[in-house]
């Protein structure tokens, strides 16, 4: 061989394995980076033309692709829509617009995702047309299903979730709305029923469990207090505050009352215990100026106040002021009204935090992707958010939370022959607005396999007159019923 020839070699050696690496880095490791940069009208092409994975709840697909006779090639179905619409979302090629799963997880629905590569490659070789993997979801049909049922046509939102793991067994939103005629490839009646939804004043295109207009958590939040209060080591469940039937918040005028009218039981004073579970407000406004604006919003954030989570869907963040709060402010965080605002995703992480011995764990709503072969293309781990309460401390709130729903004032939730741990809440808005009304617990108290929130929004059609026990209370008790198997 000659000098030159060999030269030309090993140029033309080098050029190919500059191409190889360069194609490689875009394909693989650049993959998902440039598949979700919406300027890359290839990836969007490529998502209409494969037919799309499946997105699949315990068996059965809830959202799947059938042919279509125009240019998309695949047409979007979806099973029981509106009961899934806050979990499935919707995707349409006419709008270029995709929500909830169907957008966060995209690139493995569409098969161009990194972890894919190999398969679009084996598929080029054999001929196969391509097609997108499937999306397993956490959620449980049956829970879901009792969830959807029991919030019926109020306004609100409901989350279920795992305490031991943080997966997502039910996630549910009213009103809703059929996901199947966002969907459609007729612009004209996408737009038409878009608009018709936009203009709803009941916003049915909400997400009330994960995102939309934040609502004051009311009681529900007097467990983050009493976290903070156990944590401080300075206060037990039998640690007693003045028990005064009015408290005038401090440097101001204004005056809190009870829900009963009067003072939290009999006597000068009240435990924390009994505060809790009578459900009172005054002395949690006492105990949160006594704590303080700082250690208050620190409990918060560990129980993920004030954080935006990847489910991968993303949710809101529920709101603890980050700035800090005049004692006046402080005292009015201290029954959940003022400035502070959550979703029932986070005050369910909230219950299943105490549940699982203080350690809250990241909320997860999928639990793997399989391929069109079957095969598991990527698995998602349980993981730690991190821990708000000692274990035993945690266990000293269970308790709490026991008598709430025993002998106190959450006995809406109760179950026949299983203990339930619980908090009510009966928020208040502006002037003569209807109150926001909650629930929040978990069951079996000691050994827990749900933690619920319930929230009901426009007084769940009783102004001022419904309570978080009437309503939300009952509520959650049927969604518990449903893991239970009761």
């Amino acid at each position: 061989m000659t000098k030159e020839l060999r030269r030309l070699s090993i140029l033309m050696l080098v050029m190919f394995v500059a191409l190889f690496a360069s194609t490689s880095w875009i394909q693989v490791i650049q993959a998902d980076e440039l598949a979700a940069n919406p300027a890359n009208r290839r990836a969007l092409y490529d998502s209409y033309e494969v037919q799309r994975g499946s997105i699949i709840a315990s068996g059965a697909a809830i959202a799947s692709s059938v042919p279509s006779d125009d240019l998309y090639s695949w047409q979007r179905v979806y099973t029981d829509a509106a009961m899934w619409a806050p979990v499935t979302g919707y995707i349409n090629p006419v709008l270029n617009s995709a929500t909830w799963i169907e957008q966060a997880m995209n690139q493995e629905l569409s098969g161009t995702a990194g972890s894919q590569f190999f398969s679009r490659v084996e598929r080029i070789f054999t001929g196969q047309p391509p097609r997108g993997s499937n999306v397993v979801l956490s959620l449980d049909a049956d829970v879901q299903r009792a969830a959807f049922e029991a919030l019926g046509d109020l306004q609100g939102g409901i989350v279920a979730i795992e305490p031991s793991t943080g997966r997502i067994l039910a996630l549910v939103t009213s009103p809703s709305y059929d996901t199947n005629i966002l969907a459609s490839h007729d612009t004209a009646a996408v737009n038409t029923a878009y608009d018709a939804l936009v203009a709803d004043p009941s916003k049915p295109l909400s997400n009330r469990a994960v995102a939309g207009d934040l609502n004051p958590p009311g009681s529900t939040f007097k467990l983050v207090v009493a976290s903070a209060a156990l944590a401080s080591g300075d206060y037990t469940p039998q640690s007693t505050l003045p028990n005064p039937a009015t408290y005038q918040l401090p440097q101001s005028s204004s005056v809190v009352h009870n829900a009963s009218g009067g003072t939290c039981g009999g006597g000068d004073t009240v435990t924390i215990a009994d505060a809790l579970r009578l459900s009172c407000n005054i002395p949690f406004a006492e105990l949160a100026v006594e704590l303080g604006d700082t250690a208050i919003r620190e409990e918060a954030e560990k129980y993920g106040f004030n954080q935006s989570f990847e489910l991968p869907v993303v949710s809101t963040p529920s709101g603890y002021p980050r700035s800090i709060q005049d004692d006046a402010q402080t005292a009015l965080s201290g029954f959940g009204q003022g400035q502070v605002t959550a979703t029932p995703l986070q005050m369910a992480m909230v219950s299943a935090g105490i549940a699982n011995g203080g350690m809250v764990m990241n909320p997860r709503m999928v639990d793997r992707v399989i391929g069109p072969d079957l095969s598991v293309q990527k698995t998602f781990d349980d993981s730690e958010f991190g821990r708000a309460l000692d274990i035993g401390l945690a266990d000293e709130l269970v308790t709490m939370m026991v008598a709430n729903v025993s002998d106190g004032a959450a006995s809406g939730a109760r179950i026949d022959g299983v203990d339930v741990a619980g908090k009510t809440g009966t928020a208040e808005n502006t002037g003569d607005e209807p109150y926001t009304l909650w629930f929040t617990g978990f069951a079996p108290a000691q050994n827990p396999e749900v933690a619920v929130a319930v929230v009901v929004e426009d007084g769940g059609r009783q102004g001022q007159s419904g309570s978080g026990n009437t309503i939300a209370a009952p509520i959650a008790k049927k969604v518990m019923e449903a893991v239970l198997g009761k």
